[in-house]
Formats: structure tokens, sequence, C-alpha cells
């Protein structure tokens, strides 16, 4: 890497572990080499700050917008991340590896992003992930990322609804289940539906697999109502499972 950019990267480093405390020296290294393989040039400012991720929008060479996503590796719910992917069996002997479950965690939310793709449904193009850090599409426009659903009603609720739920029908069909989703993580993007946070996603061979797709729709349906949309979990489920 170029002496010029080496010192670009310590430069953004420095500021957001000042900031938010999320660079700690392997969580560099790993940045460091995403940047080297040219995922992306540099972190251009935090979009979102939690307990568990910190997610970052970065430039490319060609000057486009990416999304990087940091889980903590400190601060992660170790305990909340196994229940969710212990019955998976793409992923066995992680217990009591916290690091081992984190990493599993980010390859996970990668592959689910990628059958989701496959299946048609509309979430974010996985660009790359490793060890903690994952690379993602930027969903919006010049430097603003598409709105949550939460923060921008649709125009015509009734479509966008609708849109919804073909999207957990293409996801049900694919044999994924969201099993965390609500208006905070399907954006609203030109009025169109983009489920994101992928990382829960489970396959519906999982025993609670049906507990999660009923709670998703829930989830929907009452944020719905409350917009004043007439929904019910019934007919939802009926068109998710035709």
């Amino acid at each position: 890497m170029p002496k010029a950019r080496k010192e670009k990267f310590k430069e953004y480093t420095e500021k957001f572990k000042t900031m938010h405390g999320v660079f700690d020296d392997f969580t560099n290294r790993t940045i460091f080499k995403l940047i080297s393989d040219g995922h992306f040039e540099g972190l251009e400012s935090p979009i979102s700050i939690g307990k568990e991720s910190n997610v970052f929008s970065a430039i490319t060479k060609n000057g486009h917008r990416v999304i990087v996503k940091i889980y903590r590796l400190e601060t992660c719910d170790f305990n909340k991340m196994y229940n969710y992917i212990k019955d998976d069996p793409r992923y066995g002997n992680l217990k009591d590896k916290k690091r081992k479950v984190i990493f599993a965690w980010v390859q996970r939310e990668y592959r689910n992003l990628m059958n989701s793709r496959d299946a048609q449904v509309n979430v974010p193009i996985p660009l790359a992930f490793l060890n903690n850090v994952m690379v993602l599409e930027f969903i919006g426009k010049n430097a603003d990322i598409a709105p949550k659903l939460k923060d921008k009603i649709p125009k015509n609720k009734k479509d966008f609804f609708d849109k919804v739920v073909e999207n957990i029908r293409k996801l049900y069909k694919a044999g994924l289940v969201h099993a965390d989703l609500s208006a905070f993580n399907i954006l609203n993007f030109d009025e169109k539906p983009v489920f994101i946070d992928m990382s829960q996603a489970t396959i519906l061979k999982h025993p609670q697999a049906e507990e999660y797709l009923e709670r998703d729709v829930k989830n929907i349906c009452t944020f719905f109502r409350k917009i004043g949309l007439k929904v019910t979990e019934k007919s939802a489920l009926r068109k998710i499972k035709k």
C-alpha cells in the first residue's frame, strides 16, 4: 500500500478510535487487509453506532461508496448470536469460542445475503468479508443513505406492504426466515423495500423458524396498522406460504 494511503488510513482509524472505540488492533489489521485488497480506500463517515456493530460509509478507488460493517469483538452479544447459530447445520463446534462465533456470524450474514440475492429478494449486494468486517453495497443516492422504513413512511402504503410481504415470501421459498424483521431494518429506497441486517436470518430447518416468521409478520403488520393500513397477520402468512 502506498505511503500516502497508509497515512490516510492511520488518520481515519485514529479519528474513529477516539470517537467510538471501535478499532481494536485486530480490527485495524482486518480493515488494513481489506483496503490493501482494493475493496475500499478509506472510511468516510459513521452511519450507525451500535452495541454490536458499527456501520460506516467508505469510498472505493473508483469513487463509489460502499458500506463497511464492523462487528465489535468485545461488546457483541455472544449468547444471542450463539442461540441463533447453534442449530444451523452450516456451523458447528462453536460453543464457548466467542471470536469464532462472531466470525461465523459475519460469514453467515454474507451467505444469507448471497442466497437472498439468488432468490431475488431486495437486499444489499455483499461484496467481501474478513473476520469481523463486511463490505456491502451502498443503498442510497450520492452520500445519502436510504432512510429506514420507520423514518420514511411510503407514499403508497398498500403497495409497499405488499412488496414487503412478497420479499418475505421469496425468502421463505428459498428456505430462509429473516428472524428480526421490523421497520428498523427495512430501508425505503425509492418507495421500494430493501431488507438489511441479515446475520440472524435462519434456515427453515431451525426449530424456531416458524416462530421467527410469525414474529416478523407480526412486527410488519403492527407497524403498518399504526400508519393506517388495515392488514392482518393471517392474511400475510397465507400469501407467504402459498
